[in-house]
């Protein structure tokens, strides 16, 4: 997605008197053509700080929807509390952009569609709860519930990611020592074994072997696997079908799948639960959980799902076409779609895998900590016990 930057303009009114203000705008163009949309005619404008996806924190977008949420339910109207967020705010692209959400709000734009506006920060699901909101009434339960909902999946996310991460970055420093190890340290030691003539065990024989095909091959390899690790990147990003074959064969891997699995189906229960709450017809409340997937293998899956509900079959019969859902996904919605409390059974299953990614989330990590020492202490042990070998018979050799 497209940048952002803070300008600062001055243009005249319909009136002719001279209005001054900021936007937080994709370029200078846009910038143009938005302030020909209102009326108004530009004199002068000034690009200040880009800000970039990434500086729009999670937790921020939290706070803010939470905080909304309680301003609404102590009776505030939407545009000022709106203002009182912005002016309290640390942060100061958060502080414009709220500026320009309570502008367009003042002069009559539904806050949703203002949502629309900044695509880069929001994402389709804000703009469409907001909706619900809107239509129903209940603007500040719908932030509440969105509040909530985003933060149990931030907090599974972040929890998946640690849990992979940690052995991951454990695993690649044992790597590197044994690299260096091998590149360097030991040919030192090949030197001091040559000097005294001295036949070498089988072993230390082996890995100084190892050590000198490693040192022949360390830049070939290199330049083929940074090459090799651009083209496959540029692949992955441009191509969806690529994206759905990797995607495929990850949800192969017997230990790594079913944190994957577990954190997707979380989500999509959620916001199924939480539009069905809001109440959004199930068709729509598909359309609001595929448009806020990453994943090109799960916005299939679900806009096949659209297909079939949009053909007058029930949710769960849909659910037994695809490989991506379990039995207990198809069990439960089928009894909820029967008993007529589907967002019942919906806040169940989100909340059943929930807990059951956590838990594989730790023990994954548990399980993996001591496996990963385990690793590290063979590899260091075998290289130490390689280059120390010899030593017992240097005697021999000098006597």
């Amino acid at each position: 997605m497209a940048n952002l930057y803070q300008f600062r303009w001055q243009a005249l009114d319909t009136m002719g008197l001279l209005q001054e203000g900021e936007s937080l705008i994709s370029s200078q163009t846009a910038l143009l053509h938005q302030l020909s949309d209102r009326g108004m005619l530009p004199v002068s404008w000034q690009r200040g700080k880009c800000w970039r996806v990434r500086d729009w924190k999670w937790q921020q977008k939290i706070d803010l929807v939470r905080q909304l949420a309680t301003l609404l339910r102590a009776g505030l109207p939407l545009a000022e509390s709106l203002s009182l967020l912005a002016e309290g705010h640390p942060h100061a692209g958060w502080r414009v952009l709220l500026h320009g959400l309570q502008q367009r709000v003042m002069a009559g734009e539904p806050f949703s569609q203002a949502l629309r506006e900044w695509p880069q920060i929001f994402p389709p699901l804000f703009p469409a709860l907001m909706q619900v909101g809107e239509l129903t009434g209940q603007l500040d339960e719908c932030c509440r519930q969105l509040a909530e909902q985003q933060r149990k999946q931030q907090y599974l996310r972040q929890k998946v990611v640690k849990a992979l991460r940690y052995p991951l970055f454990i695993l690649l420093v044992a790597l590197a020592v044994s690299a260096g190890m091998l590149l360097f340290v030991l040919p030192e030691f090949v030197a001091v074994y040559a000097s005294f003539d001295a036949p070498l065990p089988a072993f230390t024989a082996g890995v100084i072997a190892l050590s000198e095909r490693l040192q022949q091959a360390a830049l070939p390899l290199t330049l083929i696997g940074t090459v090799l690790w651009m083209v496959l990147r540029q692949l992955y990003r441009r191509s969806p079908q690529w994206q759905m074959h990797a995607q495929r064969a990850f949800l192969r891997l017997p230990l790594l799948s079913p944190l994957w699995r577990g954190g997707q189906l979380s989500q999509i229960y959620a916001i199924l639960q939480l539009t069905q709450q809001a109440g959004l017809t199930l068709l729509h409340s598909l359309q609001a959980v595929e448009v806020t997937l990453a994943s090109p293998l799960w916005r299939d899956a679900i806009a096949h799902l659209q297909q079939h509900i949009a053909a007058g079959a029930p949710l769960h019969q849909a659910l037994e076409r695809s490989l991506l859902f379990t039995p207990l996904c198809m069990q439960l919605v089928r009894v909820g779609e029967e008993a007529g409390a589907l967002d019942v059974m919906l806040a169940r299953l989100a909340e059943w895998h929930e807990t059951q990614t956590l838990a594989r989330a730790d023990a994954l990590a548990a399980s993996l900590e001591p496996l990963m020492m385990v690793v590290i202490g063979g590899i260091v042990g075998a290289l130490v016990i390689a280059m120390y070998l010899p030593v017992f018979g240097l005697g021999d050799a000098i006597r």
